[in-house]
């Protein structure tokens, strides 16, 4: 670390990954004597060296288990408390997420209770940017399960949107919950970011918690893990409808999260009009929208989605989906009514494995008998029953994009 972020040093590695005792520098002038320039080099990291190794040498006189008492006098928010009440809330949230996701729960409990002490170690207080990397190898050293190790450097990740994620159970386990309890921890004492300030890096958190779990392919709702967070919180100040305003919060990184992937506000608006907890599905949504809107029938079905829900709003309808066959007097009608129930039969299936893409693109189908619905049917009859029939066929229609996204959203 010190050769790399203070020397400007390039280490070297050998075949197997692992440091070699060399380095490389780089000199602006061409020496006369390039021996003089490596011993003058070598001369200004070795101290530098001497002190790591001391460093190291004295942290390894005491074991990581044995500094978890010092977290009680490490503060890590006046209002939150100490390193060690974070350690005890995360306990919990972290526990629970092992369940879900098939995890080792001692290990993810285990991997809490080291999770900060490599904080107070002599090596990390002089070189901070080791967080993570020095509990590793110390708890290596101590005999800790690999796992529980891997967990203790993988609990930083990802450290930005395009960084790794952790790769062990256990180490999802710990990122996820260290990350949620800050969140709803600072939301709930009133310091949610605004702006530019973001002292607690709560939007960085939030889209590491997206990642982790779109990535890791983790299904779990994110509003039952922000309750589980906010339960282990007595007293928080801003407490009233915390984990809807954190849901919130987190739900609109999306917008951020999605740029990479080429999705647009109006695609992200079109799912977030949705009640989706879950980041994972809500991953899903956004892909099969965004291939949605490529189609050559989502213009003309985003249109008529918009023309739908505002006949509906304006007709204060029922919300009733219920179609009377019998009351279907225009062969277009009739011809709707039959794609709806077709589709329907089609993505039910669809939607319950998590398959949006595909009942979008079984739904594209309905853009000619919609097209032709809206040409040659008035929706406003005179005569009521086959008014109010008609809206129920609108409704059945839009309920079946919903089922997905708000693609009314979409541009038109």
């Amino acid at each position: 670390s010190s050769m790399k972020a203070n020397q400007k040093y390039f280490h070297l590695l050998d075949d197997q990954g692992k440091l070699k005792p060399l380095f490389i520098t780089i000199s602006n002038i061409e020496s006369q004597d390039p021996d003089q320039v490596i011993s003058g080099n070598e001369k200004v990291i070795r101290p530098r060296l001497a002190d790591a190794a001391f460093f190291y040498d004295t942290d390894r006189k005491h074991t990581l288990a044995s500094r978890i008492p010092q977290l009680e006098s490490v503060v890590f928010q006046q209002q939150l408390g100490t390193l060690a009440d974070k350690a005890r809330r995360s306990t919990a949230i972290a526990t629970f997420i092992a369940e879900r996701i098939q995890g080792d729960v001692a290990h993810a409990q285990r991997a809490v209770a080291l999770a900060k002490c490599d904080l107070v170690t002599e090596m990390v207080l002089e070189f901070p940017e080791l967080q993570g990397i020095m509990g590793r190898y110390y708890a290596e050293q101590d005999g800790e399960p690999a796992e529980v190790a891997q967990a203790l450097e993988e609990q930083y990740l990802p450290r930005f949107a395009s960084d790794a994620i952790p790769q062990s159970l256990t180490g999802q386990a710990l990122a996820l919950a260290d990350r949620l309890d800050t969140l709803v921890g600072i939301f709930g004492i009133g310091q949610r970011p605004t702006g530019a300030k973001d002292p607690f890096a709560l939007r960085r958190a939030s889209i590491g918690v997206l990642n982790i779990l779109v990535k890791g392919e983790l299904n779990l709702d994110l509003r039952e893990l922000l309750q589980v967070a906010a339960d282990q919180h007595q007293n928080l100040p801003k407490a009233d409808g915390l984990v809807e305003d954190v849901l919130t919060y987190m739900l609109d990184r999306f917008r951020a999260w999605g740029q990479d992937e080429g999705i647009t506000a109006e695609m992200y608006l079109a799912v977030r009009a949705r009640p989706v907890s879950k980041p994972l599905d809500f991953a899903r949504r956004l892909r099969a929208v965004k291939a949605f809107a490529q189609r050559e029938e989502a213009t003309a079905l985003a249109a008529a989605n918009k023309r739908v829900s505002n006949i509906l709003s304006k007709q204060a309808h029922d919300g009733s989906t219920q179609v009377d066959t019998t009351l279907l007097q225009e062969s277009p009608e009739q011809t709707l009514a039959e794609a709806v129930i077709h589709c329907q039969q089609q993505v039910a299936p669809l939607f319950a494995a998590g398959e949006y893409q595909q009942a979008l693109d079984t739904l594209a189908t309905l853009r000619e008998p919609v097209d032709t619905f809206f040409d040659q049917v008035m929706v406003m009859a005179d005569d009521e029953a086959v008014r109010r029939n008609r809206l129920a066929l609108l409704a059945s229609l839009q309920a079946l994009f919903l089922e997905v996204a708000d693609i009314s959203q979409l541009p038109q």
